[in-house]
């Protein structure tokens, strides 16, 4: 997995496009291939100044459309879906590369207060540390000095790092780094100290302003007030703005106030303040302009336009149609750009960063960070690509459900599986086509007047022929689609089979009982719920099947639930839950745990197992050290199994309610082939969920 890092801000303005020019510039010494990756951007990819900047220096090999996660259009439209998107399009370039430096967002839309807060979620599910940049001075502008302003008090931006702190906290973002940009130069090391002491154990530095990067150029501010070159030289509109005179005063008040590279706002209608300025631009006794914008939009005289043309003025000169006030606005709004053509810009920006920031402290951070770190979009992703690795066949039984119908259509569109859908071709296709559903791809199969009947009927005959099955029975017990496609899956014509959304979970099991069966050294089929939390995945045993478990049935659901967790990559701490922990507690239900615990570390005593436990221990470290110390399983639990069904049932529902967790499943754990069961209230995701769960134990 390549290296990365999320270069955030929580307003903008703040030049943080210098850090990730920066931290660019630091990766490319020790990687070959860097890539860079904005997370939320505008709708087009190429009117991002900033991120064609970064790809450009970059020297990425992936097109910079690919190099996107989501819009603000997107984010404003479903941000869980927009989370998911920008993992998605993150992990492609991310395959492809060495080192990644993501961007946040740059604030240029109406967001809200929780933009940031969204920047922490997305770098918390990229996996992405995070470093946070500051701006060190006041976000407005004066009306003198463009991109200038007043700098932050070492307690306003100490103030403004306790807010931000509390996002961070809040979604679980790892910071590794703190830049604060702009700084004030004379308070370097107690801008750092500010910062730090909120932070803690993070790296803080601060990066000086240099107002030649915030200066905007000439071509800039006449796109701003929409204006067009009247005079002057237009390879002079590159010209930097650092200066900012509105002439309404006489001439030679004008001609006292003018500085080098300012723009002198001129009424168009003052064509005496106009010629003073051209020909103080071309006296060398008085400071070089950068520009001239004239506003009013009064027509030139002509004695006065030929005899500026007579003067080859070098100065450009702009005309735009606005009045002082408004021109004024739009000039000091107008903010500096780096782009990539600006190569003296890039080149002080670069140098700013590389004599500011200890790149290779960062570096090695970077190189050793694990965030350990698991969240429900981070997880259901790792399920999609271990799917599609696996490239299973899957067959639905419930042809007839739209929800089947619109899971299966993203399936088959995300290239998760390969899918059988039982049900009449011509009513399937038709209800798709009526739900703006594609199944290409997939095979639609009625039952009765399916290929594979007859030999799944002579199977079923063969498998119970010692309860007596006759072959009329076992016609008659086929056309139930919940064994025909059970039965599809036990001839191998099938890899596992997926229902329960229109089926109760007896009709869906009761086939894969008769004739599947368990694994060997497995005694009952149980189930598990992976309970998805905001930062880790949990699993829960058993929640669906097995209403009143023994001693020994409980041994195989911590057995079987191990195994499951290991198979999708959790590693299993296994808690065996009870009301009371360790030898505290007496009574049948207690003893009954403390048994099926026993009989767990006897049977597979390579597991880490723990019980009778409550679920306090289990979960809370300071609550383990005092209830049940030295405990390899209390307090770090990730594995959970419940005394009886009701405890379970109850806990998943009310952990997936109250805590916002995303419940995948349930898996059905212990027979032979995959075979799962889906809630009647099931949503189109949680099918998706469960066919990729399927494919992922069929390919185990």
């Amino acid at each position: 997995m390549a290296q990365s890092v999320f270069v955030a801000s929580a307003e903008g303005h703040t030049a943080k496009s210098l850090v990730a020019l920066g931290a660019v510039e630091a990766m490319r010494k020790v990687h070959q291939r860097v890539s860079v990756f904005r997370a939320i951007s505008t709708d087009e990819a190429s009117q991002d100044q900033i991120l064609e900047l970064l790809h450009t220096v970059s020297g990425s090999a992936i097109p910079i459309d690919d190099c996107v996660g989501v819009s603000y259009r997107e984010v404003h439209e479903s941000p869980e879906a927009a989370v998911a998107k920008a993992l998605e399009r993150f992990k492609k370039v991310e395959a492809v590369s060495d080192a990644v430096v993501v961007l946040g967002s740059d604030y240029t839309d109406v967001f809200s207060p929780a933009e940031f807060r969204f920047n922490a979620r997305l770098a918390t599910n990229l996996d992405s540390p995070m470093i946070l940049v500051f701006n060190g001075r006041e976000v407005y502008s004066t009306s003198e000095s463009i991109g200038q302003a007043a700098p932050r008090t070492t307690q306003d931006l100490a103030s403004i790092a306790e807010l931000i702190l509390q996002d961070i906290q809040a979604e679980n973002t790892s910071l590794i780094a703190a830049v604060v940009n702009r700084a004030d130069q004379d308070r370097l090391p107690s801008i750092r100290q500010a910062i730090g002491g909120v932070l803690g154990n993070v790296a803080v530095w601060a990066v000086p302003e240099d107002p030649h990067l915030l200066a905007p150029r000439m071509d800039q501010l006449m796109d701003a007030v929409q204006g067009n070159l009247l005079y002057g030289k237009p390879d002079q509109l590159g010209a930097e703005v650092m200066a900012l005179v509105v002439a309404a005063m006489t001439a030679e008040h004008v001609l006292q106030r003018i500085s080098e590279d300012a723009v002198v706002v001129v009424p168009s209608d003052r064509t005496d303040v106009l010629l003073s300025l051209l020909m103080a631009d071309a006296s060398s006794t008085f400071p070089k302009l950068a520009g001239i914008v004239l506003n009013g939009g009064f027509k030139i005289p002509e004695p006065i336009d030929r005899l500026i043309a007579g003067l080859d003025a070098r100065v450009p000169v702009v005309e735009t149609a606005g009045n002082s006030f408004d021109t004024t606005l739009k000039i000091t709004a107008t903010r500096g750009l780096m782009r990539a053509q600006d190569t003296d810009k890039v080149a002080r920006a670069k140098r700013l960063a590389a004599e500011n920031i200890d790149w290779p402290n960062l570096l090695t951070t970077l190189q050793n960070f694990e965030s350990g770190i698991t969240t429900p979009a981070m997880f259901q992703h790792t399920l999609m690509e271990r799917a599609r690795a696996t490239k299973r066949t899957i067959v639905l039984p419930e042809g007839g459900d739209d929800r089947i119908l619109q899971a299966a259509a993203k399936v088959l569109a995300g290239g998760i599986a390969n899918l059988i859908i039982l049900g009449d071709s011509a009513a399937v296709l038709a209800r798709a086509q009526d739900l703006g559903v594609s199944l290409a791809g997939a095979t639609i199969m009625g039952v009765e007047t399916s290929e594979h009947f007859e030999r799944c009927v002579a199977e079923y005959v063969r498998l119970r022929a010692h309860k007596g099955v006759t072959d009329a029975q076992a016609r008659e017990t086929m056309k139930d689609v919940s064994y025909f496609g059970t039965m599809l899956v036990q001839l191998g014509l099938a890899d596992g089979m997926v229902s329960g959304a229109a089926h109760t979970t007896a009709h869906t099991i009761k086939p894969a009982f008769e004739f599947v069966r368990t694994k060997p050294g497995v005694s009952v089929v149980s189930s598990v719920f992976l309970m998805a939390l905001a930062d880790r995945v949990l699993v829960y045993g058993d929640c669906a099947v097995i209403p009143e478990p023994t001693s020994e049935q409980l041994a195989d659901i911590a057995i079987s639930s191990a195994e499951t967790a290991r198979n999708f990559g959790i590693e299993p701490r296994v808690a065996l839950l009870s009301y009371s922990t360790g030898t505290s507690g007496t009574g049948a239900e207690v003893d009954k745990v403390r048994a099926a615990t026993e009989m767990v570390k006897m049977r597979a005593p390579e597991l880490s197992v723990d019980g009778p436990i409550q679920y306090d221990a289990a979960v809370d470290v300071a609550v383990a050290k005092a209830k049940l110390p030295g405990s390899s399983v209390a307090g770090k639990a990730t594995v959970f199994v419940f005394p009886d069904l009701n405890t379970g049932n109850n806990t998943y529902k009310a952990v997936q309610r109250t805590a916002g967790a995303v419940a995948i499943g349930p898996i059905l754990q212990g027979l032979n082939k995959p075979v799962n069961d889906l809630s009647r209230g099931a949503l189109v995701e949680d099918i998706v969920n469960t066919i990729a769960l399927t494919a992922i134990q069929a390919g185990q």
